[in-house]
Formats: structure tokens, C-alpha cells, sequence
């Protein structure tokens, strides 16, 4: 059985998108990235092999069936603040898939080998959870082959440099660790992004095609911790 891949996105032109890093580096230049990013996520998604069935996680009901989302098959997040949504969404890949793998669009260095890697530790004989911590103290991955009780999804606080830590403490359950990477919300986290993926031996024609795009940005990166 395959793993369903879920990757969660905003529609330009529907909601706002990347306004942290709008802020840094302009709305223009934001929403190239966002786009760009989705799409090698998708493309190493799809390198990733049959093992893994990947989606669009839309944020908005009309953006099913959007051109930019084209390429996969769409899922609705919902309503909510994001541990709700993310409940609803891998709950439904569980339900459907058996085991279940949530990622954001803010990655797009993750490699086919780390979803494959996921994919093979959340499946039967593996650890039951896996997670992909960020460099902020969130998350870039998270997946499993077990229920997640909604709590653990909604009372964690996001976008803090605990969070990570905290939603582990919560789930209270054996987890595989996969590389801590950046996600790019400032134009120092973006600069990292670009280096790392300057660094791949082997990256995918979209990811190939993002870091031209960065390459033409004046940025400077921040230090992982």
C-alpha cells in the first residue's frame, strides 16, 4: 500500500501567501518563491517513487481544480488554524492510505531519498511516527501510520522554536528523526534554502529551475543551529 503524500499550499490570488518573507524580499518575488517551491516539492514528491501517493493540500475551496494545481490530485484543508487542518488532513490519507506523510511548501531542498525514508519508517515494521524538525523548532515533515488524537495537533503553539519538541511531548510516542533542514519565512532562511540546495548532487528539474530563480536574489543566509 502506498503512503499518501500531502503538500500544503496557498493559492496566489486567493489567499495571501509568504507575507513574512513579502515583507523582506517583496509580495512579487514571495509568491514566485511559494509557487516555485510547490513545484519541487511535487517533482521530488513524484521522485520519490510508487511508494508514496502525493496530493495538493489546497487552503481554499475554489482553488480545486486551479490551474497552478494542476500537476496531482487536490485535497481540501478545511477550516481552522493549522493543527486543525493538518488533523484533517492526515486523517484522511490514513483513512485512505494506511500511512500518512504532511509537508509544506517552505522545504523545497527535502530530497526524493528523505521522503522515501519517511515513507519506509512510518510503514508496517517501522517506528509508528516520523518527523522532520526545521531549523525554527517547527517541522518540515511530519507522517505515521497511526491516529493522531486531535489535542496533539491543536494545542501545540506554531510557529514557536518549541514546537517541534512540544507536539513530540504531546504524541508521547517512538518517532524516527529525519535531518533538520530550513524553511524559508526570511530572506536569510531563503538564502540557506538556495545554498542547500546549491549543495544537491542530484536535484530534480524543478528544484534545478528554483535555485536559477534564487540565484538572481540578493540574499545572505542565517547559520543552522
Amino acid at each position: 500500500m502506498t503512503t499518501g503524500l500531502a503538500i500544503f499550499v496557498k493559492t496566489p490570488g486567493l489567499s495571501p501567501v509568504k507575507t513574512r518573507l513579502g515583507a523582506e524580499i517583496g509580495t512579487e518575488a514571495a509568491v514566485t518563491f511559494h509557487r516555485m517551491a510547490a513545484e519541487a516539492v511535487a517533482g521530488v514528491a513524484r521522485a520519490a517513487g510508487a511508494a508514496l501517493a502525493p496530493a495538493w493540500a489546497v487552503a481554499e475551496p475554489e482553488a480545486i481544480g486551479h490551474p497552478a494545481w494542476a500537476g496531482l490530485p487536490c485535497l481540501l484543508q478545511g477550516e481552522g488554524g493549522l493543527g486543525e487542518r493538518m488533523a484533517r488532513v492526515y486523517a484522511a490519507l490514513l483513512a485512505r492510505h494506511g500511512s500518512a506523510i504532511l509537508v509544506g511548501a517552505d522545504s523545497p531542498q527535502m530530497t526524493p531519498a528523505l521522503l522515501a525514508e519517511a515513507a519506509a519508517a512510518v510503514s508496517a515494521g517501522g517506528e509508528p511516527y516520523a518527523i522532520g524538525p526545521s531549523e525554527d523548532g517547527g517541522f518540515w515533515l511530519f507522517g505515521g501510520r497511526a491516529a493522531v488524537p486531535e489535542a496533539v495537533w491543536t494545542d501545540v503553539a506554531y510557529s514557536r522554536d518549541d514546537t517541534a519538541e512540544r507536539f513530540l511531548a504531546a504524541l508521547g510516542a517512538p518517532v524516527a528523526r529525519l535531518p533538520r533542514l530550513f524553511d524559508a519565512d526570511t530572506a536569510a532562511e531563503l538564502a540557506a534554502v538556495r545554498d542547500a540546495l546549491a549543495a544537491l548532487d542530484a536535484p530534480v528539474p524543478e528544484q534545478a529551475a528554483l535555485l536559477r530563480w534564487l540565484r538572481g536574489l540578493p540574499l545572505r543566509p542565517v547559520r543552522a543551529r
